[in-house]
């Protein structure tokens, strides 16, 4: 991504930040009165005030004349250098990296590591760490009482800015690290409710046809009248009566498409509206995946003791769905399914013989997180970004499911076992 690129997933929320500079600036004049009028300790506040106030202007008119509720990426980057700026220049008037409050200089860039991109968090850690270098050795001394001299050696005061970069580092590098993958994980969490969303749609279109078939009832009888009447009045003439008897007919099968949608808009997909087994929901999927793939199904359900009704959920059969067609995708020739239940639990475990999990991921644990890629090449090609496994795992486990990948032992191909409490599955989400 090219850093002046605007972006939503890099970018500051105005009110917010905005919010924090005036929690600072208050703090910062309210720092400076207090040790000028309250402790009497003599230094360059008018100095200081005067860096306060400009600082205070910039908040201004970044409140009102930037009219964006998210500010993109370069003008954060801006703002942000000119904090770390406007800090330094606090600071080298109020005694350098003597200055107690001198690892305040570091909340810019770890304000910064959320939120923006690597380029940018890169500029703000070289603006400190130079800073820090400038102000390890050029600074007005810490205010203090007249009698008082506040001196500490050169080794204790090289280790404070040296101290203050290392946990710059740190801070920033987990602050990119976990601003990374919440922005993943918001942008998959995105296109699960894009698709529940299509799923939703899908599964109103019964309504819709019932809907349509009583509106268009009334103009469909008119047209079927009107061929009638004119089926009558020129039904001798040979060049008009075929394309008269045809409109009729027509004009019937509609009525009888109309009639039956108005009377079960839900024949196509009504397995989906009706509360049913996990046996049941598993059948219907697998059978909409043997008409559209040479794969043999099996379906084990000997163990299948205790069949519990659930409430529907679009969200379980999407979720079988993304698993059972990942199955289909990388097996050889065969997926097994086999549902296990007792008075406790339920569980599905679906196997398939292709592969089988890369290993790499299934050490790591990384399974079932978006946009991940195995580093062994002969599973680049052949797998995507794990955001199916993702979408599966994440409907499922919103509705109190547990989910476990492995290896097989026998084959090396792909399992995995989906188990709920029998209390928790009978749950309305």
């Amino acid at each position: 991504m090219k850093f002046f690129e605007a972006s939503n997933l890099y970018s500051l929320n105005k009110s917010t930040y905005v919010n924090l500079r005036w929690i600072a600036y208050i703090g910062q004049l309210v720092s400076i009165l207090f040790v000028q009028f309250f402790l009497d300790f003599k230094f360059n506040y008018l100095t200081c005030l005067g860096i306060v106030l400009i600082s205070i202007l910039t908040n201004l008119y970044l409140q009102f004349k930037i009219k964006e509720n998210q500010i993109n990426n370069s003008i954060s980057t801006k703002y942000l250098s000119f904090d770390i700026i406007q800090l330094g220049l606090l600071f080298f008037f109020t005694g350098g990296i003597t200055n107690p409050f001198i690892f305040l200089i570091i909340v810019p860039a770890v304000f910064s590591s959320q939120y923006l991109n690597i380029t940018s968090n890169i500029i703000q850690v070289i603006f400190i760490i130079l800073t820090l270098i400038i102000l390890s050795f050029f600074y007005y001394n810490l205010p203090h009482p007249g009698e008082l001299h506040f001196h500490a050696p050169n080794y204790y005061l090289y280790a404070i800015p040296i101290s203050i970069i290392i946990g710059l580092v740190f801070l920033v590098y987990f602050g990119v690290q976990f601003g990374q993958e919440s922005r993943i994980r918001k942008k998959a969490y995105d296109k699960i409710q894009e698709l529940m969303a299509k799923e939703n749609e899908l599964l109103s279109l019964g309504g819709q046809a019932a809907a349509a078939a009583h509106s268009l009832g009334t103009p469909l009888s008119t047209i079927l009248l009107t061929a009638k009447e004119l089926q009558k009045e020129f039904g001798n003439n040979n060049k008009i009566q075929k394309d008269l008897d045809l409109m009729v007919s027509e004009s019937n099968r509609c009525s009888e498409i109309l009639k039956s949608l108005s009377l079960s808009p839900n024949i196509d997909d009504g397995f989906i509206d009706f509360d049913y087994t996990i046996n049941d929901y598993i059948n219907e999927i697998v059978r909409s995946f043997q008409e559209i793939s040479k794969k043999i199904f099996i379906v084990n359900s000997e163990k299948n003791l205790n069949s519990i009704n659930i409430k529907k959920s679009s969200e379980i059969i999407y979720g079988f769905r993304n698993f059972i067609g990942n199955a289909n995708k990388f097996s050889k020739k065969k997926v097994e399914i086999f549902l296990n239940s007792n008075k406790d639990i339920t569980e599905v475990t679906i196997k398939d013989d292709g592969p089988g999990f890369p290993k790499d991921l299934i050490d790591k644990q990384k399974l079932g997180e978006p946009y991940i890629r195995s580093a062994n090449e002969m599973y680049i090609s052949k797998h995507g970004l794990g955001l199916g496994t993702f979408i599966g795992k994440t409907l499922l486990e919103k509705n109190f499911a547990s989910i476990n990948f492995k290896n097989s032992t026998l084959d090396g191909g792909a399992e995995v076992s989906i188990k709920w409490k029998n209390q928790d599955l009978k749950k309305k989400i």
